[in-house]
């Protein structure tokens, strides 16, 4: 639904004209996955797929919210009513945001909101970051609070992390509100310093796909709170603030003093590994050389199934059948226990990978995958 659309739907919806349409897309970590909450290196770039907001600003501290994706009316709130965990429906999103503003200092009185958006929710696309930031990039503007993107990020992270009780990390916040066209940002989890890095596979001849398995995950469900806790007890044990401080070089050592913490000797490993893959990554696009990163893609894949162990057999199928049918790497993406692959590829051999993975599916009995070409878009921003 685009934005006139959108604009549209408020009007009937409110009886009135919105103050402004706002956009912030999903994204696609090309590589550095469950680095950023250890404060490692993570490589997404936002896509075409967007989440569009119409909104008009409230002085009597009544937050109204509604989705044209979802059956029913307005839900209507108090913005000083708002606390953590009093929501389980997708209305927590957005109202954890005006909550986070608040709790920030920032006067918040209220807002209408109609909202749609095309990025495929569940498939680790991000559905949630862009949600969260569409809503902050506009309040930000309506309110004139003059916050930069990074810090935006920062307080849907916070409103994702307290109100809706998932703990996920900053990369994808960062990228629905920093991401460039035409680029990957490179992005240091524990500083928030980026670097653009052109990501054009077009002008290489190749193409980057998303298969979306249709297999829906949940970032509050429990196992990525518990990958989460395990690489903090991993730290702990190892002496030093996050996973990050241990260098590539140092990785047999580290595992050495973790003696028989199998579990937690897995994750850091995949940690340590992912970080040096991020920034392999980053020298061969900086030198030109993008098919080069195929290779590293499916390791990252390997260290995600076996050490991280978050794939699920749709996940590796996709992989394994797209790289049978002639691709240059493959590997999932997002948080993983389901959601989407990614897999690099020559042109030319779009259509017999997409055909190989639609057919292996079949095969398997699985519910057919959805893919589609992830094109590096540009972040959040107003539209009108």
């Amino acid at each position: 639904m685009g934005a006139q659309e959108v604009r549209d739907g408020f009007a009937a919806l409110y009886g009135a004209e919105p103050d402004g349409v706002w956009a912030a897309p999903g994204r696609v970590n090309l590589i550095g996955e469950h680095t950023d909450y250890n404060d490692g290196f993570v490589m997404p770039f936002a896509l075409p797929h967007v989440t569009v907001a119409a909104l008009a600003r409230r002085t009597d501290g009544v937050l109204r919210l509604h989705s044209a994706d979802v059956p029913g009316g307005p839900v209507e709130l108090r913005v000083d009513a708002l606390a953590p965990g009093s929501d389980k429906a997708w209305t927590a999103y957005p109202a954890g945001v005006v909550w986070a503003l608040r709790e920030a200092g920032h006067a918040v009185t209220g807002a209408d909101v109609h909202l749609s958006s095309t990025v495929p929710s569940g498939a680790g696309l991000s559905s949630s970051a862009a949600l969260e930031v569409v809503i902050a990039s506009a309040l930000n503007d309506l309110f004139s609070l003059g916050l930069e993107g990074w810090r935006l990020a920062r307080l849907c992270q916070r409103a994702e992390n307290v109100y809706v009780g998932a703990p996920t990390g900053i990369m994808d916040q960062t990228a629905s509100a920093c991401c460039e066209a035409g680029h990957a940002l490179f992005l240091d989890t524990r500083d928030l310093s980026q670097r653009q890095i052109p990501f054009d596979l077009a002008a290489e001849g190749l193409r980057l796909l998303v298969v979306d398995t249709r297999v829906k995950h949940a970032h509050s469900d429990g196992e990525y709170g518990k990958r989460r806790a395990g690489c903090e007890k991993g730290a702990a044990l190892l002496g030093v603030d996050a996973l990050r401080d241990i260098p590539y070089d140092g990785l047999g050592s580290a595992l050495a003093r973790l003696g028989d913490e199998e579990e937690i000797r897995r994750l850091v490993r995949h940690v340590v590994t992912e970080n040096e893959r991020v920034e392999r990554v980053v020298s061969l696009l900086e030198s030109g050389t993008p098919r080069a990163i195929g290779p590293v893609l499916t390791e990252g894949h390997a260290s995600l199934r076996d050490d991280f162990r978050i794939s699920c057999p749709e996940l590796d199928l996709a992989v394994e059948s797209s790289l049978a049918a002639g691709a240059l790497g493959a590997r999932m993406t997002g948080g993983g226990f389901g959601g989407s692959a990614i897999v690099l590829t020559a042109q030319a051999d779009v259509p017999a990978v997409t055909k190989a993975v639609e057919e292996a599916f079949t095969t398997a009995g699985f519910t057919p995958p959805r893919t589609f070409e992830a094109v590096p878009s540009a972040g959040a921003g107003r539209l009108s």
